[in-house]
């Protein structure tokens, strides 16, 4: 299947599975460091797929065999001036600004180290999914800076405050089997399956309302911490935005007649 590529290097890929997208990470001599060329490689490709009203859901994968992303490439960080790391950051700050406000539903699969950035990618989507060999992680303390693309805002809002501060605070990296348990990751899958069970849930997911997914995930996004009585406001509003449209036109048909929806996606 084609593959359009991204950046100069070509470390960043989309490939199209019908109406789902899978966001390839494909740094491999870095186990996918988020370098600053990098960086711009994902969120030119977050743009991409966001402007695509073909594509229903995303899938995060990588391409290395022992990583998911290590995170920041602490080489190059080293070689930056201050003056220069600050003209970096808002280079890095929009590739996990770029996952984590694409409008259809995302996913991870997660396999090997997912550490700093790693698992703040991981973060930015709706769901993760991991194998076996999973081991993530927000280790940015004990290199004297804290997680920057999200995982300070994230992390909490996955696992409450008293748990991500413990995970923070110790910079300790977490196994597969506790990374479940403790809800770091949604779904464990049996080694080497991470990729085919994240595709295969983005499809199921894909076969609904491209509308509909996007406007609940809409609601769900922006209603998270608001009061109840301002949430239902913006649920309605989300609501609003969908019940007069195509999709639900065609569904409300599809489902008296006994048949797939075939979604006009407006």
């Amino acid at each position: 299947m084609a593959q359009q590529r991204f950046g100069a290097d070509g470390w960043v890929a989309i490939e199209r599975h019908d109406h789902v997208a899978e966001l390839i990470m494909d740094r491999p001599k870095a186990m996918n460091a988020v370098s600053t060329a990098m960086a711009d490689s994902l969120a030119q490709a977050c743009d991409e797929l966001a402007a695509d009203r073909s594509v229903r859901a995303v899938v995060l994968t990588s391409t290395h065999e022992r990583a998911f992303c290590v995170g920041a490439d602490l080489e190059e960080r080293n070689s930056l001036t201050d003056a220069e790391l600050m003209r970096q950051r808002p280079r890095t700050r929009a590739a996990y600004t770029g996952v984590l406000e694409l409008p259809m539903p995302t996913i991870a699969a997660v396999h090997g180290f997912a550490l700093g950035g790693g698992y703040e990618l991981a973060l930015a989507c709706d769901l993760i999914v991991a194998d076996g060999t999973a081991t993530v992680g927000l280790p940015e303390v004990s290199v004297g800076v804290i997680p920057g693309g999200g995982g300070t805002q994230l992390l909490p809002r996955r696992v409450g405050a008293a748990r991500a501060a413990e995970l923070v605070f110790t910079a300790r990296r977490v196994p597969a089997p506790e990374a479940a348990e403790l809800g770091l990751v949604d779904q464990l899958v049996e080694e080497g399956r991470d990729r085919a069970e994240a595709l295969e849930l983005a499809a199921r997911i894909a076969r609904n309302s491209p509308l509909g997914l996007r406007a609940a995930k809409r609601a769900m996004r922006l209603g998270h911490g608001l009061d109840l009585r301002t949430g239902l406001d913006l649920e309605d509003g989300a609501w609003r935005s969908v019940a007069f449209s195509g999709d639900r036109t065609e569904g409300v048909a599809a489902f008296n007649e006994k048949r797939e929806p075939q979604w006009p996606g407006e």
